[in-house]
This record gives C-alpha cells, sequence and structure tokens, in this order.
C-alpha cells in the first residue's frame, strides 16, 4: 500500500502550529523576568540554537536516506534494549501532549468557564484529538494548514497597540534588571519545542517535500512571530510590569475593545485552540509510531484509543497550572535531551553501518 507523501508547505505548517503551544501566552513574562530589559531580543540567539538542531536532524535525514529512525535503531540495537526506551519515549510524549491540553483548559476555565469542570473540556478537547489521529498524518497535515489560516491573522491584532507603543518603554539597556538567565534559556526554549518531531517524519517524505527546509521555514515564521508579540509587549506594556503578568497576550487581547462584544479576549482565546489541538494530536501521533514498534500486530487506531486514553487518565492528577508548569519543564528537559542526543546517536550508528557495508 503506498503511503501519500506530505508536501512541503504543509510540512511547514505543520511544524509551525506544533510549536503554537500554550507557552505564546506567557512568553514575554519569561523573557522580561529572566532576561530584564529588552528581553524580547533573547528568542533569536535560542531560535538560532534551534536552527542548528534542525541542521543536525538534516545531517541524519541525509546520510540514512530517509529512512525512519526506528529502522536505524534497530539495524544495530537489539530489540530487547530498545523495546523500555520506546515505551518511556512514548509515555513522555503523552504526557507533554496532555499536559498541554489541560494547560489549556485550565487558562480557558480561568477566563471564561470559572464554574465548570475542567475536565469536560479535556474530555472534548480528547475526542476531537482521537478523530484527527485515526484520519492518519496526511489529513492531520492538512487539517493543521486549515488551522493556520484559521489562527495566523491574530498576528495582525499587533497592529491596534501602534500608538500605545513607547520606544522609552524598551530602553537603551540589554538584559539588565532580569534573573537566572540560564533558567530563563530553558523557559524559552519550551516554547520552541516540536520541531524535534520531524525525525519522525522521515518516511513521510520524498525529494518533493524537502522535509528539513520545511521544518526550518516553519520554525522560522514561529520566531517571527514570537519576536514580532514579544516587542509589541516590551513597548506596550513595559519590562517592569511584564514580570508581574502571568499571561501577558491575554492581557493584551484583553486591551481590544469592540462596542458589540463584551470580553473579546475569549473569542480570541478560543482560536487557539486549534494550534493546542494539534501540538496535542503530534505528540500523541508520535507516541503511536513508537508504540507500534513495541506492539506491531495491534491495529494502529488501536495504539491511539490506548494513549488518549491513558493520557486523559493521567491528567486528572495535576489540578493546578503551577504543578502542570512543573510537570512540563521536567518533561521538557527530556525532550531536549531527546532532540540533541538521537541525532548524534543516528549519526553515529550510521557512519558505523557505512563502515560495515564497505567492508
Amino acid at each position: 500500500m503506498l503511503r501519500e507523501k506530505l508536501s512541503q508547505f504543509h510540512t511547514m505548517i505543520l511544524i509551525y502550529m506544533i510549536q503554537t503551544g500554550v507557552y505564546v501566552f506567557s512568553i514575554a513574562q519569561n523573557e522580561a523576568q529572566f532576561f530584564g530589559t529588552n528581553g524580547w531580543l533573547s528568542v533569536i540567539p535560542i531560535s538560532i540554537l534551534v536552527c542548528l538542531n534542525i541542521y543536525l536532524i538534516s545531517i541524519v535525514y541525509r546520510l540514512g536516506e530517509g529512512r525512519s529512525i526506528f529502522d536505524i535503531l534497530e539495524q544495530s540495537i537489539p530489540k530487547f534494549i530498545l523495546v523500555p526506551f520506546y515505551l518511556a519515549i512514548s509515555l513522555v510524549w503523552s504526557l507533554i501532549g496532555c499536559l498541554v491540553a489541560k494547560q489549556y483548559v485550565l487558562i480557558f476555565q480561568m477566563f471564561a468557564f470559572p464554574t465548570t469542570n475542567p475536565m469536560v473540556f479535556k474530555f472534548f478537547i480528547d475526542v476531537l484529538a482521537f478523530l484527527l489521529l485515526t484520519k492518519g498524518l496526511y489529513n492531520i497535515s492538512k487539517a493543521s494548514t486549515v488551522f493556520f489560516w484559521s489562527t495566523i491573522w491574530l498576528n495582525l491584532l499587533m497592529l491596534y497597540y501602534v500608538g500605545e507603543f513607547k520606544l522609552e518603554r524598551l530602553t537603551p539597556y540589554v538584559f539588565q534588571d532580569g534573573g537566572n538567565m540560564v533558567e530563563g534559556f530553558f523557559q524559552i526554549y519550551l516554547a520552541y519545542l516540536g520541531y524535534e518531531l520531524c525525525m519522525l517524519l522521515f518516511p513521510y517524505a520524498d525529494k518533493k517535500t524537502k522535509l528539513m527546509k520545511a521544518a526550518l521555514y516553519g520554525h522560522l515564521i514561529r520566531t517571527a512571530s514570537y519576536v514580532i508579540m514579544s516587542f509589541v509587549s516590551f513597548g506596550v506594556i513595559g519590562h517592569e510590569l511584564l514580570k508581574q503578568m502571568l499571561f501577558p497576550l491575554l492581557d493584551l487581547l484583553a486591551y481590544i475593545k469592540l462596542p458589540f462584544i463584551e470580553r473579546i479576549e475569549n473569542l480570541f482565546y478560543g482560536f487557539f485552540l486549534f494550534t493546542t489541538v494539534i501540538t496535542l494530536v503530534m505528540y500523541f501521533w508520535a507516541a503511536g509510531e513508537s508504540t507500534r514498534r513495541v506492539f506491531p500486530r495491534v491495529k494502529i487506531n488501536v495504539h491511539y484509543f490506548c494513549i488518549t486514553l491513558v493520557a486523559f487518565m493521567l491528567s486528572f492528577i495535576p489540578k493546578v497550572l503551577d504543578t502542570i508548569r512543573d510537570w512540563i519543564m521536567i518533561l521538557g528537559y527530556i525532550q531536549m535531551g531527546f532532540a540533541y542526543v538521537m541525532p548524534l546517536l543516528l549519526i553515529i550508528l550510521l557512519l558505523v553501518q557505512r563502515r560495515k557495508k564497505a567492508v
């Protein structure tokens, strides 16, 4: 059975949408808290580091000639060693997906439906995610493109604040009056996570996809969006006030007033459900790709159902945003390690495999 290949445009949008999680609401606060004055500049060196990581992944793609990373691993490492790794990384991906969705739900409940049980919203989001998962990656990528056009226009709302923007709020100083920059680096890096899943897209791409260029372009669009939003936040609010805000983007959106609708930020916030769903779906999809190597005879939709059900049950445990942040931070460290260590390991294995073939 021939598998439809991803297009370059759909892949670019998919990477952008995975990176667009709930961290978009608080990234400006993290920049101000940890980097201080002109903290919005911090996203640029971190973005460059992500670009270097994508280049490292592109070396794997080129050396492996588009083979699945699981096939590369299994060619050199015994299966009994890989099985625990597959299950562990599947659990990490499942938890990241479900916690991102739970974080979105708790914020939504806080602003719009404070008396409603958040797990009701979480249930319906997981049902939507499962329905998307059953359609396959190609259709997920097309859905992400539709969601992209439904949300990208939100960046134009930054033009609303032109009259409120003051250059003096930026100050002439860079990274003064901040906090622990090392911790801040990791906090902001979390906002970029998702690009590393392009390693799992190798078998779903061909030469026309130009997979690694698509991943890079999607990441650069995300970077441009972060820079614009953070720059406006620092120029309109100022770094001192940003430190005290929990979700600066939502506070900015609340500033917009229309004569025919109240609390318009709730309407805008609803659009971010699309990006949250794609992030959730892609991490669940990645978990399914991993568990399939352990249970190859089980139907793929059964994998997705079990992953969604287990993740939903686990999402009952964290009940407050601070707990979810702590969990995501720990899982984020693991995912950062995966993003850098896995390509290096794969490059070493591929070079060894090439040498064996040459001999």
